[in-house]
Order: structure tokens, then C-alpha cells, then sequence
């Protein structure tokens, strides 16, 4: 994910016209949280209240937006002086610039269970009664997958509509498809008018990502389905009967925070259930992030808010949507692979992956060039735009190095020299990861170590010669899953307290529906039109578990979306059925929690938990106060006059998450300049039969000693809750481990049910 842009803006004293024209230059967008029950008896209603805040300091400045529910405020465009003088007003909480954030099937479904455990799930009515709010790109409606066949009427709670513009009208929505508005007031106040001839400015995704992630999350049962073949089968979304409600965010130049924010709050009065995000932007405290002020009056509505954890592993601290209020779902891959063999002059062959369909290359070797070696730029290695030599590359397959341009692109830049294939070989940023394209000319992708052996030979033979071998869709790879490489890691760089991310699920190579207004590779030249595509990232984890969410939701309709989050995390599992643990592929070693959170996501076992982790808003706020935010910090997150209690003590370590994040300060045993004890409280609600459980606690490392309090927890009727605590003790004169992390794990079982709880140490 990439960080927001902070401009810092040079003032300029200039009369007259250049003035204007300088301040005009010099205004960016920001989001203005207002005390709005400190509004002032001499105003009738608080927007003229706001509108008086924003002329005080500005004769010009027009609200972009004016937010009512999950902000008390409003957007607006200022310079940094204005800005300054406007949080300076009474009743100004906060005055926030606007953050850009950037985007982050068939088999999913037999591969997490639920074909041969359907008639678990009550899909009749109570499902399809279950509204799924989607923050994207916005949506095809003619894609199969919204079929609405067999689906009964709309929701009596739903509120919301299904707005026009360009190419889109409200008789594109349907029984499944109940609701798409699009919101581009902040894009266009920063960005201009939206080009209607690139893009609709409307619900209408052109560009594929919204429909895939909505119908991943959501999609009916749609037979026959593929992408030229490959992954054929039938696909369905998640939960097959809940409805969709999109909600267009995302544009060509990104997805902004003021237009996000009135999105959340439409989804809110329009009373979905699920909000399904596969977005982020920077690293910011929770008050500062739209998202996150958005999510929490979600929350406070009953709506669970899932998010992607981002696309920057396998960095530490790469994460982004680190709050607690909001599921973090990072990516894994499934059991399913698409192979396409590379074969070099002498006689090695390597495993590589591809969704290329087209003529294939001759079953003879061809003539085989590095890039860098057809090349005058000092990057012509990466098969960038303009790089390569034709009279070099004509007639030949091209090896290029992974890197800044997108991996189709590369195959396009050959494609457009004149060469006639590709291998593409992943550097050391990706390893052995292998993600598949739907390339547009005969190409593979392979690991690192295959494109080092391959690279060798290019450069030692004096005449190199290739060929490519497509062997479509293999089921049963193993082990699965792995941690995608890209997936981003922990520890949670805001709140190293609070363990990140939450849970992962299938992230790779997923098929789901796609626009018809874009090829496959998503690229302008490719002009292939398919119902169906795939594609990989934690984008694609999020709406799994969104939907997945829903389902419990549809089964529980009373459950919280803390113990709906609670019930996917403490069932997910940690370890194949062989019992050894789920690899990350980045490293080929055992992923930990910073990689996988509390495991990989297990729908069947959600179901029916045994006991719950349950949160409330006010939990929240107490986790707030032990953060030390001021007043006005947490009144823009709560929009309501909070103050923490004085006489109450605070501890992070307290709120009641399903997982523990350990944080040791200082040296190890007790120093003088740290702390060798450390305890966390939990609570936990029974959503099962009564009966007793007992817990189990294991480590990885015998610096930690882990007691915990009462060992054993009788339950005797439904929502009883029952608390214990947990002492972690360092062991004395032991120094730092060198990684400075270790790893637990608590689980707690009655006999049917195991509620497990992933710890992770670290030492500041």
C-alpha cells in the first residue's frame, strides 16, 4: 500500500491576481470534526453552524461534503493557514488533511468447506435478509453473478437506492444487486472533473476490482464459469443469498478519505449488515484515519467492517486498518495452481504459472534474449515501456526481471518490440512466490531461484534457446495454504498492544466476476472481454471473509460484530492436517501471528464457537483513554462529549481481543529499566450448551513463563460471561532474544470446542 503524499506548502506574498491564484494553488482538502453539542444556542441547526466555522476563516471555501452520522463535520478545501485558524475555532475537534488510499471464485469455496457443509448455514432466509456494503470501485450489474433468481424481496430494513449517471440507471439493480450510489465530490475537488469518456461517473465499475471483490464476498451460484478455461467450475460468493449494496469510491486517481467517509455514512443510514473495504492508505492514529473514524460508528451501529490488510509484505510493520474495531484480513493462497513449464536449451525445466490462452508457442526451442542484454536504458532488465531494442528482441522469447511495472506490462512491452513470449523471473523481493496473469502473448512466471539458474545460462550460452510448456488448472497443491508473500505483517505499528492481522484467508489467484469495460490484464490495450477473472491480494481476502461474516450474521442474528470476528479467529487453524504448521511462503519457513493473525479462517467451525470475545463501544473508549488520546481525540472518534475517568485506571492490556500482543519494555528479568510482568484480563461469553472448559497454554520460547487464572471456566446458561487473567513473566537475567519476538498460544475447550487465542512477545 502506498503512503499518502504530505505536501508542505511554501507561502507566497503576491498582490492582486498572483494572490489568488497562489492561494488557489496552495489549498488542499481536509476533514473537519466538530463538537456538534457544543454548537451555540444563536444557530437553528448545526450545518449553519459549520458554514459560519468555515466563512470565519474563508470567504471562498465551499463544503465538499457535510457528514452527519459517522462524523460530526465536514470536508472542505483550505490552505494550511486557513486550516490552522479554523482548529483554533471553538467547537473544532480536528482538522485532518485528506488521505488518498489506493486499492489493495470457484475453488474458495469447496476449499474452506461449505459445499459439504451447506446445510449448516440457514442460507433459506435469514442469509439473504444480510446486507453487504462494498467500498470500491463501484459495479457491473450485468455480471451472472447478480443474478437475483430465487432471491425473495428486498430487505424491509434496507434504506437505500440505486442512484444514475453515466451508463448506469436504477433499473440496473435487482433482488441481489439492492442498492449502488458512487461518490466523487473529493476526487474532483482535488483531482478535477471525472474524464466520462475513461470513466462513468456513476455506480459503473470500469475497472473491475469493485465487481470481483462484491461478487467474492456476495456472488450467486453461476455454473460453468472460468477464465479460458482455467479454474473451471461453478461460482459463488461466500454467502450466495445475501444481498450487495456498492458503493463507488475508487477512481482512476485513487480513493479519497472525504468521499470514503460519505460513503461509510450512506452504508449506515442504509442499514447494511457486513462493510466490506479492500483498501488503506498510510500508517496513522485511529482519529486521523477516515477509515477507521468511519468503522467505528459502523461499529457502533452493529455493522462488522472488514478491511484489507494491505499489499506491502513481507515487511514487519507493514500493515495498514490496524484498529480494533475493524477485521484485518491478510492473504493466503488455495490448493489450486495453474502451471506452465519453462524448458531452456540445456535440457533443465522449471515450474512456473500462467493464465496466458492464445496460440501457444511452438513445441520446438526458440531463440531466447535477457532484456538487459536488448536494452540501452540502465533498467532495460524490467521490460519497461520504450526499453526495449525491436531489431534485438523481434522473433524471440524475452526474459525479464520483476519489478515497478506491472508484471502484464512487461509482457505487453515484448509483445510490442516484436518477441514472441516472456519469462518473467521474480527477485529477491518476491522469492518463490508465483502469482498468475493472464498475460497477452506466451509467457510464464517463475521464483527467484529458477530465474538466478535461468539467468546464468542466458549469459553463458552463446545462443540460448526456450520454450514454454501451458498445462491448464492442477487441484490438490500442497501444502496449502501458505502466506502470500505479499501479504503485509505485523506488529501493528499504532497500537503494538492490539495483534494484527486478525485472521487470513484465500488471497490468490481468485476467480470472480470482472467488467465487461476492461480485458483481464486490466490493461488499456487488451482488448479481451471476459464474465469472469483472476486476480490476487489481500483484496481479494477481505470480501471472503466479509461474506463469511455474513453468513454468521445470517445464522446469529444477535451476535455483535466483536463475537462475530471472535467466532472466525478463535476457530481459524494455525496447522495442516499433518499437524505441521502453515508455511509462509516468503521464507519457507513457519509462518507466526505477526504473518497469519489468529490462523487461517475456518467457516464451518465459526459456526458454533463454544464461547465468544465480545466488545462494546464503550470498551472501545476505555481502550481510547488508555491510549492517553485527548478529549477532543476521542469526541471525534465517539462524536459525542466523552471524558475518561480520572480516578480509573486504563490498561490496553485489557480490552477484550481475541488475541494477545505481548510488549515487554527494556531489558528482560525485571531491569531497572523495564518490566518483567505483564498482565492482560479477558472475558468470555458463552454462545454455546453449558459445560465446563479448561485451558492449555503452550510456548515457543522459555524466556516467557504464561499462568493463567482460574485454569478452568464453568458455564451454566447462554451469554453467561466469565472472566480470567493472564500473567506473562519474564525469566530473570535472560537477555533480549536476537529477533526480539517470541510466540504462544492459549486455547481453552470443553470437549467439542477448542477457542484458541495466538500470543505474540515482543521486547522495545
Amino acid at each position: 500500500m502506498e503512503k499518502p503524499v504530505r505536501i508542505f506548502l511554501l507561502f507566497c506574498f503576491f498582490s492582486g491576481p498572483f494572490m489568488a491564484a497562489a492561494a488557489a494553488a496552495q489549498k488542499k482538502t481536509y476533514v473537519v470534526h466538530m463538537a456538534k453539542y457544543q454548537m451555540p444556542l444563536t444557530f437553528e441547526h448545526h450545518l449553519h453552524w459549520y458554514d459560519a466555522s468555515l466563512k470565519s476563516v474563508s470567504d471562498t471555501a465551499d463544503m465538499i461534503y457535510a457528514y452527519k452520522t459517522v462524523v460530526h463535520g465536514f470536508s472542505t478545501r483550505l490552505t494550511a493557514e486557513e486550516a490552522k485558524r479554523l482548529e483554533a475555532q471553538p467547537g473544532v475537534l480536528a482538522v485532518v488533511p485528506e488521505m488518498r488510499y489506493e486499492l489493495h471464485t470457484t475453488r474458495t469455496p469447496q476449499f474452506l468447506g461449505l459445499d459439504k457443509n451447506a446445510d449448516l448455514y440457514p442460507e433459506s432466509t435469514s442469509t439473504s435478509e444480510v446486507i453487504i456494503g462494498v467500498l470500491d470501485t463501484g459495479v457491473w450489474p450485468e455480471s451472472k453473478s447478480f443474478d437475483d433468481t430465487g432471491l425473495g424481496p428486498v430487505p424491509s430494513s434496507w434504506k437505500g437506492e440505486c442512484e444514475s449517471g453515466t451508463n448506469f440507471s436504477a433499473s440496473n439493480c435487482n433482488r441481489k444487486l439492492i442498492g449502488a450510489r458512487f461518490f466523487s465530490k473529493g476526487y474532483e475537488a482535488t483531482l478535477g472533473p471525472i474524464d466520462e469518456s475513461k470513466e462513468s461517473r456513476s455506480p459503473r465499475d470500469d475497472d473491475g476490482h469493485g465487481t470481483h471483490t462484491a461478487t467474492t464476498a456476495a456472488g450467486s451460484v453461476v455454473e460453468n464459469a472460468s477464465l479460458f478455461g482455467y479454474a473451471s467450475g461453478t461460482a459463488r460468493g461466500m454467502a450466495a443469498r445475501a444481498r450487495v449494496a456498492a458503493y463507488k469510491v475508487c477512481w482512476a486517481g485513487g480513493c479519497f478519505s472525504s468521499d470514503i467517509l460519505a460513503a461509510i455514512e450512506k452504508a449506515v443510514e442504509d442499514n447494511v449488515n457486513v462493510l466490506s473495504m479492500s483498501l488503506g492508505g498510510g500508517i496513522s492514529d485511529y482519529y486521523k484515519d477516515s477509515v477507521a473514524s468511519g468503522a467505528f460508528a459502523a461499529m457502533e451501529k452493529g455493522i462488522l467492517i472488514s478491511c484489507s490488510a494491505g499489499n506491502a509484505g513481507p515487511s514487519p510493520y507493514s500493515l495498514s486498518n490496524t484498529s480494533p474495531w475493524i477485521t484485518t484480513v491478510g492473504a493466503g493462497t488455495l490448493d489450486r495452481d495453474f502451471p506452465a513449464y519453462v524448458s531452456i536449451g540445456d535440457g533443465k525445466n522449471f515450474s512456473g504459472v500462467s493464465l496466458y490462452r492464445g496460440k501457444p508457442l511452438s513445441g520446438t526451442l526458440l531463440p531466447f534474449i535477457y532484456a538487459a542484454n536488448a536494452s540501452n536504458s540502465a533498467n532495460g532488465n524490467l521490460c519497461m515501456t520504450g526499453t526495449l531494442i525491436p531489431e534485438k528482441v523481434a522473433g524471440k522469447v524475452v526474459f525479464c526481471d520483476r519489478g515497478v511495472n506491472p508484471r502484464v506490462q512487461k509482457g505487453a512491452v515484448v509483445k510490442a518490440a516484436g518477441g514472441i513470449g516472456m519469462v518473467l523471473a521474480n527477485t529477491a523481493a518476491n522469492g518463490e512466490e508465483l502469482v498468475a496473469d493472464s498475460h497477452l502473448l506466451p509467457a510464464s512466471a517463475v521464483g527467484q531461484k529458477s530465474g538466478d539458474i535461468i539467468r546464468k545460462y542466458l549469459i553463458s550460452d552463446p545462443k540460448p534457446t526456450v520454450t514454454i510448456l501451458f498445462e491448464g488448472t492442477k487441484l490438490g497443491i500442497e501444502p496449502s495454504p501458505v502466506v502470500a508473500a505479499f501479504s503485509s505483517r505485523g506488529p501493528n505499528s499504532i497500537t503494538p498492544q492490539v495483534l494484527k492481522p486478525d485472521i487470513i484467508a484465500p488471497g490468490v489467484n481468485i476467480l470472480a466476476g470482472w467488467s465487461k469495460a476492461v480485458g483481464p490484464s486490466g490493461l488499456a490495450i487488451d482488448e479481451r472481454r471476459v464474465d469472469f477473472n483472476i486476480i490476487s491480494g489481500t483484496s481479494m481476502s477481505c470480501p471472503h471473509v466479509s461474506g463469511l461474516a455474513a453468513l454468521i450474521k445470517g445464522a446469529h442474528l444477535d451476535w455483535s460484530p466483536a463475537a462475530i470476528r471472535s467466532a472466525l479467529m478463535t476457530t481459524a487453524y494455525t496447522a495442516y492436517k499433518n499437524g505441521q504448521k502453515i508455511q509462509d511462503i516468503a521464507t519457507g519457513k513457519p509462518s507466526t501471528p505477526f504473518d497469519h493473525g489468529a490462523g487461517h479462517v475456518d467457516p464451518v467451525s465459526a459456526l458454533n464457537p463454544g464461547l465468544v470475545y465480545d466488545l462494546t463501544v464503550d470498551d472501545y473508549l476505555d481502550f481510547l483513554c488508555a491510549l492517553n488520546y485527548t478529549s477532543s481525540q476521542i469526541n471525534s472518534l465517539a462524536r459525542r462529549d466523552y471524558t475518561c475517568d480520572s480516578g480509573k485506571k486504563y490498561s490496553v492490556n485489557n480490552l477484550n481481543y481475541p488475541s494477545f500482543a505481548v510488549v515487554f519494555d527494556g531489558v528482560l528479568g525485571g531491569g531497572s529499566s523495564g518490566s518483567s510482568v505483564v498482565k492482560h484480563t479477558r472475558t468470555l461469553t458463552n454462545v454455546g450448551s453449558p459445560g465446563t472448559y479448561k485451558v492449555s497454554i503452550s510456548s515457543e520460547t522459555k524466556l516467557v513463563k504464561i499462568s493463567v487464572e482460574p485454569e478452568s471456566l464453568s458455564f451454566t446458561k447462554a451469554n453467561e460471561k466469565k472472566s480470567y487473567t493472564v500473567t506473562f513473566t519474564t525469566a530473570t537475567g535472560s537477555s533480549v532474544p536476537p529477533s526480539a519476538e517470541g510466540f504462544g498460544r492459549i486455547e481453552w475447550t470443553d470437549g467439542k470446542h477448542v477457542v484458541g487465542s495466538p500470543i505474540a512477545f515482543s521486547w522495545t
